[in-house]
Order: structure tokens, then C-alpha cells, then sequence
């Protein structure tokens, strides 16, 4: 017998955005029959397109998701998540299904005030990759989370990449720093990596697509063969050579020291939004 967790029979979102759909699919290419995902979405026009692209049931009424699920993905903006759960706080208390929050900077204290009741709540952080599969997540929970919950909550977040639990709340906001921003900063580097071969005479499509799959390859290369990325840099190092020069440009412009402040700005900013 398999020790996977089963799926809950009704998994339900508040909202039908881009992440939201993309944790959909991951679901039912795991199995998840279409008609027990329930969307709450208040566009009539996205609803039908997330019916007709998926087959999950989609309506703009919210209060008959809840009804519906064991599990409640809140994928709405956090500026507007608040009115939305505390409208809705009858029917959590009428239903208490689990709460996975993927709003970014809402401490789990402020979920549970504004759904009004106990109901377990899981905060996660996941990224952009989740949209073609290669997603990472970040997931925090009290103690008072079951064993079972949590399998749960993994089990649906594996839907679009791998799951780490954190033992503390406050590391949410480092690992935003690391995984929920970094994909900006990798589009930033081949960016400029592109704007870079223009400069040194290759066409702009050209560059663009040496960027690309050169940003992809060391991706692949660094995930496939579990070799450390100080590694995989000395392996492409020559003692001497145009690699090193490169390196020793970037050391000379302190690039340790910028990644370093950048992800200290960036979970500062999302302490801040949280606070």
C-alpha cells in the first residue's frame, strides 16, 4: 500500500489568476478529477475559460466553493483578501475547510482573525516556475496543524514543483528573498546578459537566444547532476582564461556583496508588507 496522501475530494480557490490555474493543472495532471476542483472567480469570462480549458467547475459565488471543499486555496491580491475572507466567515465556521494562503505578506495571525474561527491554515509562499511545473514552495504552520494536514497540503503544492516546510514563520520572508523573488533576478541577469551580446556586435535575436538557453543549460545542468554550483563554476574556470577575466570583473564590481543586499532589501520589504 502507498504512503502518498490521497487528494482531498473537494479542493476550492478564491480566485482564478495565472499561479491559481497553474496549481489547477499540476492537480489534475496528478489525478485530481476536474469536478472536484471548484473555483471562485468574479469574472463571468475567466470562469468560462477556466471551465472550458480544464473542466473544473467555476462560478462567481464563493459561498457555494466553501460548500464544497475540504481545502481552500486563498490566490486573491492580498490588498483585497481581507474584506473577501471576512465576508466569508460564516461560511468557514459553517464548513472549516483547511486554508492554504498564497497571498504574500500575510502572517497566518491575520488569516485566522479574519476568517474568525479555528480553522487550520497553511501559509505558502511558491514562484513563478510553478506556471510550467518547476516551482518551489515554502509552507509554514502552527502546531496545531495535524501530521495529515500538512501530507495534504504538500500533496497539492508537489502539483507544481517541490515542497519545504519551515519550523518558523518569520522564514517565510528569507525565503522569499531566495525563491519566491529570485526568478526576477535571474530575468534580470539574462536581460542584461542579452543587452550584452548586442553590445558586442551579435544581433538581438541572436543574443536573446544564446541567453536563454544558456540560462536553461546551467539550470539543467545544476539540478540533474546535484553538483554545487561552486563546482560547476571551477569546472568552467580555466586558470588565465576569458572565463576567470569575466569572474574577476564581477568580483571587482563586489557581485557577492549585491546579492547580498538585494535579498536583504527584499525580505526587509516583505517584513515590512507583512508587518
Amino acid at each position: 500500500m502507498s504512503n502518498t496522501p490521497s487528494l482531498p475530494h473537494g479542493i476550492g480557490f478564491l480566485g482564478g489568476g495565472n499561479m491559481a490555474e497553474a496549481i489547477m493543472a499540476g492537480l489534475i495532471a496528478n489525478g485530481m478529477p476536474p469536478a472536484r476542483i471548484h473555483v471562485g472567480e468574479p469574472r463571468e469570462e475567466r470562469c468560462r475559460e477556466l471551465h472550458a480549458k480544464h473542466g473544473i467547475v467555476a462560478t462567481p459565488d464563493n459561498h457555494a466553493v466553501i460548500a464544497a471543499v475540504d481545502v481552500l486555496l486563498l490566490a486573491v491580491k492580498p490588498q483585497v483578501l481581507g474584506d473577501i475572507l471576512s465576508g466569508l466567515a460564516p461560511d468557514l465556521k459553517a464548513h472549516r475547510p483547511m486554508l492554504i494562503s498564497i497571498a504574500a505578506g500575510i502572517p497566518v495571525a491575520k488569516l485566522q482573525g479574519w476568517a474568525d474561527c479555528d480553522v487550520p491554515i497553511v501559509r505558502c509562499m511558491p514562484n513563478t516556475p510553478a506556471l510550467v511545473g518547476a516551482g518551489v514552495s515554502g509552507l509554514f504552520a502552527d502546531a496545531s496543524l495535524s501530521e495529515a494536514q500538512r501530507a495534504t497540503a504538500s500533496r497539492i503544492m508537489q502539483a507544481v514543483g517541490p515542497v519545504h516546510w519551515l519550523p518558523e514563520e518569520p522564514l517565510i520572508d528569507a525565503l522569499t528573498a531566495i525563491s519566491g523573488s529570485g526568478p526576477a533576478y535571474f530575468f534580470a541577469f539574462v536581460e542584461h546578459l542579452t543587452k550584452a551580446g548586442t553590445e558586442l556586435g551579435l544581433s538581438e535575436e541572436l543574443s536573446a537566444a544564446l541567453a536563454r538557453q544558456t540560462a536553461w543549460g546551467a539550470a539543467k545542468l545544476l539540478q540533474e547532476t546535484d553538483t554545487p554550483a561552486a563546482t560547476l563554476r571551477a569546472q568552467v574556470t580555466s586558470p588565465g582564461g576569458a572565463t576567470q577575466a569575466a569572474l574577476e570583473a564581477f568580483d571587482a564590481g563586489d557581485f557577492a556583496g549585491l546579492v547580498q543586499s538585494a535579498t536583504q532589501a527584499c525580505m526587509r520589504r516583505a517584513q515590512e508588507l507583512g508587518g
